[in-house]
């Protein structure tokens, strides 16, 4: 089938919206219309060249949500008409890992999806019969995507689409951070670095954990009020003395759980300082530049701190992106202020201007 979608042609340069052609799905996968998708910064980063994974031409896009149109042989976990989010993240639930319960970076897939094909090494996109490379697994810049069905999640049919895409990236891992990741403790104090869409679900994580007290740093005064309405006790715009600031209202000890969500190494480096001493947790979120380093003095977590890292927030995305989307629709998690922008496809380059201009939280693509 032809279809039209946004293609990364050269890097640092505009995305083109054209006509590519899409093949059937082959055994284990599934045809999506999409529905909605939103406009992530991982999408950006790797529009701009600076990804050191980064490959071209592809289709760009990975926070879709949408309805299934076909399976291909052998496929059992969804059906024709199922909504579905689409999930870079897959689960086939039988590797190593996912047996584990220690991680949710499954193995089923991922050589073949950091090559930009689907499992058998090939792709089902391609324009004048020369392939294009599928992006994280997902290519959601696009009318339609054909995906693996272990990185498809089912989900309720109630759901308004274009609120449940952004837990296919953004919200999922902000939420699962605070909820998987770090686990955080009931009555506990928080501190989260960032305003955007992975720090506001952060915040919202924290909030349905039930932490008491819930601080949220961020140079916006726009975004922090955000963060209010997301469950945040406290808004502080940043400065050159948060650690301290941290630590005075902390008893000179730090909070027990810190949130990254900037990719910014100085600011992770606030988040281990200002995480408490003893037993404070340091959750980094934030995907940091090509080739910088985070610098953290030993001293630090030889007094009891330490670092997790979050991939996606630790959520298993067949099993707990459903979930997610159920407490959103039970009226815990409010998702609708998060969408600033609604576009269209042809708009999609607006989208990365008003990102780089800080403008809006998540812009939407909706596809008629």
């Amino acid at each position: 089938m032809q279809m039209q979608a946004a293609v990364l042609e050269q890097f640092g340069q505009p995305l083109v919206v054209t006509d590519v052609d899409l093949a059937e799905p082959k055994a284990g996968e599934a045809l999506v219309r999409l529905v909605a998708c939103g406009v992530c910064h991982t999408d950006l980063y790797t529009a701009s060249g600076v990804d050191p994974s980064g490959y071209a031409p592809t289709v760009l896009g990975h926070e879709g949500a949408g309805v299934v149109e076909a399976v291909g042989p052998g496929v059992e976990s969804v059906d024709v008409g199922d909504h579905v989010v689409t999930l870079f993240s897959p689960q086939c639930r039988r590797c190593e890992h996912c047996l584990s319960g220690l991680s949710n970076i499954c193995l089923a897939i991922r050589e073949q999806q950091n090559k930009g094909c689907l499992p058998d090494g090939t792709t089902r996109l391609s324009r004048n019969g020369e392939p294009i490379r599928h992006f994280m697994g997902t290519s959601t810049f696009a009318e339609y995507t054909v995906m693996p069905e272990i990185a498809l999640a089912k989900i309720s049919r109630e759901a308004p689409l274009d609120a449940a895409c952004l837990f296919a990236c953004g919200l999922s891992t902000g939420l699962g951070a605070a909820m998987y990741t770090a686990c955080v403790r009931a009555g506990s104090t928080c501190v989260v670095f960032g305003a955007g869409m992975v720090g506001l679900g952060a915040v919202a994580g924290c909030r349905l954990q039930n932490a008491e007290r819930i601080i949220c740093i961020d140079l916006s005064a726009e975004r922090l009020k955000l963060a209010r309405a997301q469950g945040a006790t406290d808004l502080w715009q940043t400065g050159p003395d948060i650690v301290q600031r941290i630590q005075s209202e902390t008893r000179g000890f730090g909070a027990d759980y810190t949130f990254e969500a900037t990719g910014r190494v100085e600011v992770m480096r606030q988040a281990v300082e200002s995480a408490r001493m003893g037993w404070g947790l340091c959750t980094i979120a934030g995907v940091a530049g090509k080739g910088e380093t985070l610098d953290v003095i030993p001293r630090w977590l030889i007094q009891g701190r330490r670092i997790a890292g979050s991939s996606f927030g630790g959520v298993k995305g067949r099993d707990q992106v459903p979930e997610l989307i159920e407490r959103c629709l039970a009226g815990e998690i409010d998702v609708e202020p998060f969408i600033s922008h609604r576009i269209t496809l042809p708009e999609v380059n607006r989208a990365f201007e008003l990102m780089e201009a800080q403008d809006g939280i998540r812009s939407v693509i909706t596809f008629g």
